[in-house]
């Protein structure tokens, strides 16, 4: 049972064994070789001279004694193959089970961080993803594995807490319009002297209400469709669809007195027109409701260093700078209103359309009050056409 819950450990033990056997054996036959070798390539020993015969003395009846036989010594040079190639392999086989255990005790101390990331691993949920797995020691490729999983924790906790606020704004914005219909609803029925206007008035502030809240709805999904990606790529011309958006934007603009000045250079960028559309409408409605009477608002296509600059920027209130990236998170606006038709969910969209598309997005205050937001699209080969045009709109 628990070879079976170490799997891992116990092909590393006998992959450790294995090695070191085949090692020793490999070992074992070079040394078989080298003797061998030595043995066949020494000359054999001359053998001394046999001294002269010598004539045996003669006993007292004058017959010479018997002539002794020299001895001969047949151990020597010969080679006892039986216990040469089994003392040898009684080594071997005591390896094997040496290997087997040492490898198992390696196996286990080189696992052992493994283990340890394991189970931190299956006590961490959402309710205490903060944990980290911080494997102590020098860098090693393992203690590189644990950093990595710290810093996918760290972004997955990010990620849930951008998710809980999310939720939970979504979740007053739309409580609002509910109270403020039931209210509407409640107020003829309650009062007894109610006519006809009085119910058409609140049924028209009814339909106003819940036209915001579609609106809400629909902004909504589209966040969620482009945090999850685009659709297929087409080459969209940045400039002829800036000039379309500011064109149908004309007479709100010229109503509260904006200059409109637009410098746009030709530049096809591979996206999703639905998106890009949505993307270049959301920040011109944001330049043209949260500016100020005879302002401007400027919006240029650029090309520059391999890349298509969108820019569109306004002025207006002044802007702290670090309230800038707060304006990007959902639900947040420079100044809350409950009742301004807007749910701070427009510059939220444009940095999801925008990360979808591979784009980089900078904004900063503008110097003369508002926000300067730039949108920098990779530079497709063979996407752009020469020349540029000015158009300037006056209010």
């Amino acid at each position: 049972m628990r070879l079976r819950r170490h799997p891992l450990r116990l092909r590393l033990t006998l992959l450790y064994c294995l090695v070191s056997v085949m090692s020793s054996a490999v070992l074992l036959v070079i040394m078989w070789a080298l003797a061998t070798s030595l043995d066949m390539g020494v000359p054999p020993m001359p053998l001394p001279r046999p001294p002269a015969p010598v004539s045996p003395p003669a006993d007292a009846r004058g017959v010479p004694a018997p002539r002794p036989v020299p001895e001969m010594d047949v151990g020597v040079g010969v080679v006892e193959t039986s216990g040469g190639l089994a003392r040898p392999l009684i080594a071997l086989a005591i390896m094997a089970v040496i290997s087997l255990f040492l490898g198992w005790l390696i196996a286990g101390r080189v696992l052992r961080p493994v283990l340890t990331m394991t189970e931190r691993l299956h006590q961490i949920s959402d309710r205490n993803v903060h944990e980290r797995l911080a494997l102590p020691g020098r860098r090693t490729e393992l203690k590189d594995l644990a950093d990595t999983v710290d810093g996918l924790l760290g972004r997955l906790e990010t990620a849930l807490d951008a998710h809980k606020r999310f939720v939970a704004n979504a979740a007053h914005e739309l409580r609002t319009p509910l109270t403020v219909e039931r209210a509407l609803l409640e107020e003829p029925l309650i009062d007894p002297d109610a006519d006809l206007a009085t119910f058409r008035a609140n049924f028209e502030r009814l339909l106003a209400i819940s036209e915001r809240r579609g609106q809400l709805l629909e902004s909504l999904l589209t966040l969620s469709s482009s945090e999850h990606g685009r659709g297929a790529d087409d080459l969209v011309d940045l400039a002829d669809l800036t000039e379309l958006t500011l064109r149908e934007r004309a007479p709100e603009a010229e109503r509260r007195g904006l200059r409109v000045t637009t410098w746009l250079q030709p530049a096809r960028v591979p996206g999703d027109p639905i998106l890009l559309g949505r993307l270049l409408v959301n920040l011109c409605d944001n330049a043209i409701h949260h500016n100020v009477p005879g302002g401007t608002v400027e919006a240029s296509v650029l090309r520059a260093f391999g890349r298509v600059v969108l820019t569109v920027a306004n002025t207006g209130e002044r802007i702290p700078p670090d309230q800038v990236d707060r304006l990007f998170e959902p639900f947040q606006r420079l100044h809350r209103t409950a009742d301004d038709g807007h749910h701070g969910l427009g510059l939220s969209i444009v940095r999801a359309i925008a990360h979808a598309h591979g784009a980089t997005l900078t904004a900063h205050p503008h110097p003369d009050g508002g926000l300067v937001v730039e949108v920098a699209f990779p530079l497709v080969a063979g996407a752009v056409e020469d020349g540029a045009h000015v158009v300037t709109d006056g209010g």
